[in-house]
């Protein structure tokens, strides 16, 4: 798992240098189709990217976008008319049946389908009419971390191709680069230098090394950060951790946050954060042991964080890095806890759900 965290900056690098070319033709190839609304299908880490595509399409282009039930076919057999849709399942190993048998039901159903895996030669792969292949390397790791951002990235910039596609404004570059290849530059080297900062990781898991369990929030494009630090840090410490917008957090279950309640906040540096704030109010009032993942103003009202570079990078960019200490915080609480990262208990590679 630490090996795999630590090749993040080369897979990002892979992605815009050799992958940005084939994510924008599959994308001028959808867009010539003119899907009306969007399905993301997928399971895991990967439905927590899926989640964070699902405001891109909505922000970004004005697309509708719902996540699939896939239960809705694979077991109740359902045939919706899927014409003019886009259907993208997402999985790093494209090989769980429920994940093959759903998409070849939205392809038979009139469906424009694409796969984004991290296996070209997938049964996913195969039956999806196209395919984006996130370039992340051999994933040997039980509990995912570089596919994950590697999807975010190769999501981002299909998103980004369908807008100049679409003709939505997208100044060109030397090298052909659009706008969105352009913002996302820069990722690699803030991504090493977010890595490089274990000591400050470790001091935070120190804090919930003895946690019974734990709350994550966010609003916006941080909420599948929430997601995704919430599972790894159940699969990999097993300590119960919930993850809530922080719309919802309000609506029920903020009851449950006293001032012995460890919570971390996702804030991202735009729109999302500013939705939080009346959010993060509520949790100092009620004396919440709040740990703040985000931009350094965020950072220095918290009892505790992890500042982030976010001064120059666009929001919907901010979730690649955001994540980076969360899964390092995943990896230092199960140590302290006495636990092996690299072998949890009941996790495979391929999930077997049907």
């Amino acid at each position: 798992m630490a090996a795999e965290m630590a090749e993040q900056p080369d897979v990002l690098r892979r992605i815009l240098a050799e992958g940005a070319p084939r994510i924008r033709a599959v994308a001028e190839q959808i867009a010539a189709r003119g899907p009306r609304f969007v399905l993301l299908t997928a399971r895991g880490t990967s439905d927590n990217a899926a989640l964070y595509a699902k405001y891109l399409f909505e922000v970004r282009l004005g697309k509708p976008c719902g996540l699939t039930s896939m239960s809705t076919t694979t077991a109740y057999g359902a045939r919706p008319d899927l014409r003019d849709c886009l259907v993208i399942t997402v999985s790093q190993s494209g090989g769980s049946p429920d994940l093959v048998a759903s998409t070849r039901a939205a392809r038979e159903a009139g469906a424009i389908t694409l796969a984004v895996t991290n296996n070209a030669g997938s049964a996913v792969a195969g039956i999806s009419e196209f395919h984006i292949d996130v370039l992340a390397g051999p994933e040997r790791a039980l509990p995912a971390t570089k596919t994950y951002t590697a999807e975010l990235l190769a999501l981002y910039l299909l998103v980004e191709g369908l807008r100049v596609s679409a003709g939505h404004p997208g100044p060109r570059a030397p090298g052909d680069l659009v706008a969105g290849d352009l913002a996302a530059r820069a990722l690699p080297e803030l991504a090493e230098s977010v890595l490089a900062r274990h000591d400050e990781v470790r001091a935070l898991a120190a804090r919930y090394r003895f946690a019974e369990r734990m709350v994550l929030t966010s609003r916006g494009y941080g909420y599948p950060t929430a997601k995704e630090a919430a599972l790894k840090l159940m699969e990999t410490s097993y300590i119960p951790a919930l993850s809530y917008s922080g719309a919802d957090l309000l609506h029920g279950p903020l009851a449950m946050v006293d001032n012995i309640s460890p919570v971390i906040a996702i804030v991202t540096d735009g729109k999302g954060g500013q939705a939080l704030r009346p959010v993060l109010e509520r949790l100092r009032d009620r004396g919440a042991d709040l740990v703040v993942i985000g931009g350094h103003a965020e950072v220095g009202r918290a009892a505790a964080g992890f500042a982030l570079p976010t001064d120059g990078v666009a929001e919907e960019l901010q979730p690649i890095l955001e994540i980076l200490p969360l899964q390092r915080l995943a990896y230092e609480v199960t140590l302290a806890r006495g636990q092996d990262p690299d072998a949890p208990r009941s996790l495979a590679k391929i999930t077997e759900t049907r």
